[in-house]
């Protein structure tokens, strides 16, 4: 045993006495941080992201996916710095 550590409690308690934790207890469940509530799920953007329909050519979609994973915001980083350029 370490000095600086408490020891640990004799007693004996047994496992069979807890409740049964199920899935609609986890799902209720909320998590603490401290005081502090931790909030699941993907936090709120700031600029949220639209989900649209476009159909562009093959060769150009090719191009994109051929660069890797991560060709979907390389694309819009290319139409963001073509509007740069292209005011309306």
């Amino acid at each position: 045993m370490n000095g600086s550590k408490p020891a640990t409690p004799t007693e004996w308690i047994d496992p069979d006495d807890a409740p049964e934790l199920t899935d609609e207890f986890f799902e209720r469940a909320d998590e603490y941080l401290g005081d502090q509530l931790v909030r699941r799920g993907r936090p709120v953007a700031i600029s949220p992201k639209l989900s649209v329909t476009v159909r562009y050519d093959a060769d150009v979609i090719a191009a994109f996916k051929a660069t890797g994973k991560g060709w979907q915001t390389r694309m819009n980083d290319a139409l963001r710095e073509w509007l740069a350029s292209h005011p309306a």
